[in-house]
């Protein structure tokens, strides 16, 4: 282990020795170091998935970092005049501060393996709403998180889920109570910024009956000459008549091995709604899942995904109907350039129970030049004979007429691509804040002219 100052970084690798000196770190209670150790077991046993997503079998398990802080292990602060200038800037940049002052009901913030940041409005404290990180969960919810923590995504789900569970570090731990709608979002910030690190966050949310909560997550990470792995598992609990929004913009840089787990489970009359934004990493490999257990529940996925040279994007979504009534939509939107390559993976499931149920999906993708890549891979089952699904794909180019007619306008060639891409991520785009968009009209310029 290397130790500078307050700096604790594990040497690469994984093994028992390694889980429990992450557990050790933290000061975990015995039944969270069992599960880890449970995990890990499970993990060696488990191959990588071969009839779902890209080929993983590249990935080297010991050639990355498990636990890294600049700031020592418990590091956590509550005003942000505390953090450390260099760890500040790099927050800064990312407009933590100015966010959080303007649009955030709390922030959470995490570098590398441990949560550096969290802050949660007095009002919200009042109504007893619980926002903050899984370990301070664990000391001070201990019950809380015993009945929900893993029960959506057990460890023998997949490689990746029993990983993260070995390893987790830092992630949200959100409690909605009963009837409580928050005016404004929650908000996580996840930074790699060490090489070779590897980021598990486990985040943890539950909605009550009645409740709102609108969760907005944002990821970032420099580019280095290794690959980064980021395997995060996220399990959200929807109750009666509640609704959960969990908006993710992720600009991962093209290092990063992007590997994630994110479920959700909807009670009666509840809703689930996923924004997923994809820009970035070496390979992305993402389905954000609902299952509709209650009557009348309702899932939604709306996502982007950007590929240019040298990056995957794999992502889709998945909807699992069991409730009678159900509906669920899933819209994909893929943009490939530069020799990207942009794939839509889905998975609809209208169960015999789930009677009367509909389904709607549209996967949607532009290529931006003919040395670009997409494919589509929709997995469609409907066990009764009372429900619909519907589902329409295209692949085009750009509108070569739109583009002339916009260049005519006196728009310059780049501008007029810009602005036709941009058009065409729009249903995507509207289901953001303003000043998202603003953010991710930015990055996608960026990314369209690399």
């Amino acid at each position: 282990m290397n130790q500078n100052n307050k700096s604790i970084q594990l040497q690469p690798g994984l093994s028992v020795e390694v889980i429990k000196k992450i557990s050790e770190l933290k000061n975990e209670p015995e039944w969270m170091l069992n599960i880890r150790l449970a995990a890990y077991e499970k993990f060696n046993l488990l191959k990588n998935p071969t009839s779902w997503g890209p080929d993983l079998s590249f990935i080297d398990f010991d050639k990355y970092i498990y636990y890294a802080s600049s700031l020592g292990e418990n590091y956590y602060k509550n005003s942000w005049d505390e953090i450390p200038d260099e760890i500040k800037t790099t927050f800064e940049k990312l407009k933590v501060p100015e966010h959080e002052a303007k649009y955030f009901s709390g922030v959470n913030s995490q570098y590398d393996s441990e949560t550096i940041y969290h802050k949660l409005k007095t009002e919200l404290d009042d109504k007893h709403v619980i926002f903050t990180n899984i370990e301070t969960a664990i000391k001070e919810y201990p019950e809380l998180v015993k009945k929900y923590f893993g029960k959506l995504v057990p460890f023998s789900d997949n490689k990746y889920a029993a990983l993260n569970t070995a390893v987790w570090s830092g992630g949200s731990f959100i409690y909605v109570p009963k009837n409580v709608k928050l005016d404004k979002p929650l908000q996580a910030y996840f930074r790699i910024n060490t090489k070779s690190v590897g980021q598990f966050e486990r985040t943890l949310i539950i909605v009550d009956d009645g409740a709102y909560l609108h969760y907005n997550e944002g990821c970032t990470a420099p580019i280095y000459d290794k690959n980064n792995l980021h395997a995060a598992v996220v399990e959200v609990f929807v109750g009666k008549n509640a609704h959960c929004r969990y908006s993710t913009i992720q600009n991962w840089s093209d290092n990063v091995l992007n590997l994630v787990t994110k479920r959700s489970i909807v009670d009666t009359n509840g809703i689930m709604e996923w924004i997923d934004g994809n820009l970035g990493s070496k390979l992305n490999m993402k389905y954000p899942a609902t299952i509709l257990k209650g009557d009348n529940s309702i899932g939604k996925c709306i996502s982007i995904a950007v590929a240019h040279k040298d990056v995957v994007q794999d992502a889709g979504a998945k909807m699992i109907h069991i409730g009678r009534n159900t509906r669920s939509q899933i819209i994909s939107k893929s943009i490939a350039h530069n020799g990207g390559n942009a794939t839509y993976r889905g998975l609809v499931k209208i169960a015999k129970t789930a009677i009367n149920s509909k389904a709607d999906v549209t996967c949607d993708t532009l290529l931006l030049d003919k040395f670009s890549k997409s494919d589509t891979f929709p997995t469609e089952e409907i066990y009764n004979k009372h429900s619909s699904l519907k589902h329409e794909a295209k692949v085009t180019d750009l509108d070569q007429k739109r583009l002339f007619y916009l260049q005519s306008k006196g728009i310059d060639p780049i501008t007029a691509k810009q602005l036709l891409v941009l058009g065409f991520i729009q249903p995507f785009s509207n289901e953001l804040p303003l000043e998202y968009v603003v953010e991710l009209n930015r990055l996608l310029k960026l990314d369209i002219n690399k």
